[in-house]
């Protein structure tokens, strides 16, 4: 399926721009929810600036729409752009965020040893050479190496990441793993809105009786003004 060609700052504007959830920004963007929510809550890596896919001719204000009023609905992008996709070679990484190759390849393979040499290779974009270097200690610039989380970094995405590490479970003949990260504080969220909710029922309970009393005392005080001397 043809992505947006700027997809994480394309996410960003219509996270700021339209009423569309994030299931449907990520699959139109061709991201993890979890970017998606972490671009929400300006929790990203880096700041980003929004890119209107409506002005880039990418998709149209009446198809954000349609999507926004059914969140189960599947955007659909503009006809006649489709990326060129790379076949062969490395993947293509940023220099500005080439340096932080080895911590995120260090991350894989502390956190994620089913997967292989050719796997890592492939999802972060880097040699053979480089990953048996730091997996062995021998890498130049070990003592510097900080073991990071290639997604946050920006090496890859989560759903990349996520599939690849699925594919190798599987292979394996091992249970896929489950990301568990964020279930504590959706778990704390729950429970502090569920408080919340309960502290607002008692507020308006409280609020109504005061309100009762004073118009029973209001009564009484008109009852005796009427009653003759």
């Amino acid at each position: 399926m043809a992505q947006p060609l700027m997809p994480h700052a394309t996410a960003a504007w219509l996270v700021d721009n339209s009423a569309l959830s994030f299931n449907q920004i990520a699959d139109f963007c061709g991201l993890h929810i979890l970017e998606v929510q972490a671009i929400a809550d300006d929790t990203a890596g880096t700041k980003l600036t929004g890119r209107d896919p409506v002005r880039a001719h990418e998709i149209t204000l009446e198809e954000i729409e349609r999507g926004a009023a059914d969140p189960s609905y599947k955007l659909q992008m503009l006809g006649g752009h489709e990326h060129v996709r790379r076949t062969k070679g490395p993947r293509y990484t940023p220099v500005s965020k080439r340096q932080d190759k080895p911590d995120g390849i260090a991350w894989l393979i502390r956190n994620h040893p089913e997967l292989s040499i050719a796997a890592i290779g492939k999802l972060i974009g880097t040699t053979r050479s480089t990953i048996e270097a730091i997996q062995g200690r021998e890498h130049w610039n070990i003592a510097n190496i900080v073991p990071k989380d290639p997604v946050a970094l920006g090496l890859c995405s989560q759903r990349e990441l996520d599939a690849l590490v699925a594919k190798a479970a599987k292979k394996a003949g091992l249970a896929a793993p489950v990301d568990t990260r964020f279930d504590g504080d959706r778990a704390a969220l729950i429970e502090e809105l569920k408080a919340e909710r309960e502290a607002a029922h008692r507020a308006a309970d409280e609020a109504a009786a005061i309100e009762a009393a004073e118009a029973a005392a209001g009564v009484a005080a008109a009852a005796g003004h009427d009653e003759p001397a």
